[in-house]
Formats: C-alpha cells, structure tokens, sequence
C-alpha cells in the first residue's frame, strides 16, 4: 500500500500500526511551517507520524482522533497542539467537521526562551488542550491558515511570532493533557470501572517516571496492586507487559530526542532510560525497523524522494 492509498480509503477501520499491518505507520518527511489545504475534517484509514507541532482548531462539528492507544474527541471551539511524533490517526467524525490544521516546525518550541512544564508535556508526548479559548481564535487561526497557504516568507516570519504568542498564552492561561481524559483502546471496554482505573494509574505512572529506573513492582506498588495482578490485569488489558510498556515509553522518547536535538546516539539512549546500550540498540531496531542512527539521517534528510506538492495531497487533503 501506498502512501496515498493509506490516506484516500475513507471509512476504513481505525488501525493500530502495531497490530494492524495491513494499515503501515507513515511518517512524512516533511519540517514545513505550514496549513492544510483543506479545512474539511475526514477519517484516515491509519495512522501517520510527522515531525512538526500540529494545532488543531475545531470551527464545526466533532472529532475523534486515535492517539497512540487513545481515542480523544474533540468538539467545536476547542484547541489542541501535539507533537506530531506520536503516532496518530482520525478515526472518526460528524457530517460536516471543519477544523483549522497548522504545522509548525519543533524547533519553534525547542526556541522559546525558559523551558517550561508546557513544552516539557509537549515533548513527552502530550495532547495539550487550551483551557481558555479566546473570541478572536476562530478568525485568527483561519486568517494564519490563509496567509500561510498564499506561501509569503516576510508574513510568515511573523505568524511564526504570532504563534508562540498564543502557546504561550495557552501555557499562561491553563491547559490540560487530553490523554488523562481519553479511552484507552483495545480491551479495555471489557473491564469493570475499578479496572480501569488502576489501567490508568499505572499508565500516569509509567508516563511519568519510564526515563529513571523503575520496574513492575514499582508500578505495581503505585497503584496498590499486588505485582502479579497488576502484570495480568495490564497484559489483559492493553496486549502488552508492564515492561513492554516502559520500553516503548523509553523508545517514543530516544525517538523524539533523535529527531529534535543533536545528543549522540550514546546520550539520547541514557537520556531515555535505558541502562544499556546494547539493549537500547537491540530495542530500538526491533521495534522501527532500523537503527538509531539511519533513523536520525532519515528524518533530517533534505533529499526527500517526494516532493513538497506530492507530500502536500496526501497529508493535507
């Protein structure tokens, strides 16, 4: 399958790019500040990846979007900003979805003066959703969308400026992780509601603690749970160990660290947790396919065999 049969088979079912191979991951080699053509919101037979920030405003109607093992939905007037690098996918929508689609470069975020906890949650994966929604965002987000798509250099040095404005703002203002709200997939309809808490807890935990060295009975212990429980009741729910869990954490992050910054290969495997390089080595090639390093020559490459217009119908349409 190619890259545009992927994106052209509306309706076909969520696929997991774990799971569901008939549906392969796609990741866009694109580091464009840009917009998507088109505002009109429709469900991607699977799932993609890019390197960008992607913020989503919703002008019409309702979406749902799988996010690396959660389903999210979003409504109108609602903001949200990803890091593209976390597998993704929308996998359903009302008749009539419009939404606003920009795609800013990461190295915008990695700029802004002062690390923070927001760009902290950004780079670790989260779906960050602004609390405050301002009158003026509908018509701005869709004004920064036109200017960006008429392609001037001058005006979008200045969107650029606009737009770590509004991130700050949404960082000054309050936000949320969406992930904390979504359902995770998978089996997890079959478990009672106590079940699903203790899922989640030992998610939260995981998320937050897979780059120091912790192990199932940490996890375990986080959610009160008694080791063997909490192994069966994740297997069960998730498909995957506790263990499996904290690797691909670990992974997720040497990837983004991979793409983002220019750490050695040697320091981003210490940076992400593991304790070996061997292992990271022998973790990373098992689950991408290819080594770190042609991993990272890959995603920096300027010579894409695609060119921009052929990116621009399949990921934009």
């Amino acid at each position: 399958m190619n890259n545009k049969q992927a994106f052209e088979l509306d309706g076909a079912k969520p696929a997991h790019p774990e799971l569901d191979l008939s549906h392969p991951l796609v990741i866009f080699d694109d580091h464009r500040f840009c917009a998507g053509t088109t505002t009109t919101v429709r469900r991607m037979a699977g799932p993609h990846m890019h390197s960008q920030i992607e913020l989503n405003y919703v002008l019409e109607g309702q979406m749902t979007y799988w996010f690396d093992g959660r389903e999210l939905t979003l409504s109108a007037d609602r903001l949200c900003l990803f890091w593209g690098m976390c597998p993704h996918q929308v996998t359903d929508c009302e008749e009539g979805t419009q939404f606003v689609c920009l795609y800013m470069p990461m190295s915008v975020i990695l700029g802004m003066a002062n690390p923070s906890r927001l760009r902290e949650a950004i780079f670790r994966g989260a779906v960050i959703e602004a609390l405050n929604i301002r009158p003026y965002d509908r018509q701005i987000f869709l004004d920064w969308r036109n200017e960006l798509l008429a392609g001037d250099a001058n005006t979008e040095e200045i969107l650029r400026s606009e737009l770590v404005a509004r991130v700050k703002r949404i960082e000054n203002d309050g936000w949320r992780d969406l992930r904390e709200q979504g359902e995770v997939l998978v089996n997890l309809r079959q478990c009672d509601v106590d079940r699903i808490h203790h899922i989640e807890q030992m998610l939260r935990f995981i998320s937050e603690n897979a780059l120091r060295k912790i192990s199932v009975e940490d996890v375990a212990e986080a959610t009160g749970l008694h080791p063997n429980y909490a192994m069966t009741l994740f297997k069960r729910a998730l498909g995957l160990t506790i263990n499996q869990a904290i690797v691909r954490h670990r992974l997720d992050t040497a990837r983004s660290l991979l793409i983002s910054t220019d750490l050695t290969v040697v320091e981003v495997a210490f940076e992400s947790g593991f304790g070996s390089l061997s292992t990271f080595y022998e973790s990373f090639q098992k689950r991408f396919q290819e080594k770190p390093v042609q991993f990272r020559k890959k995603m920096r490459s300027k010579n894409i065999n695609k060119s921009l217009s052929q990116v621009g119908q399949v990921k934009y349409m």
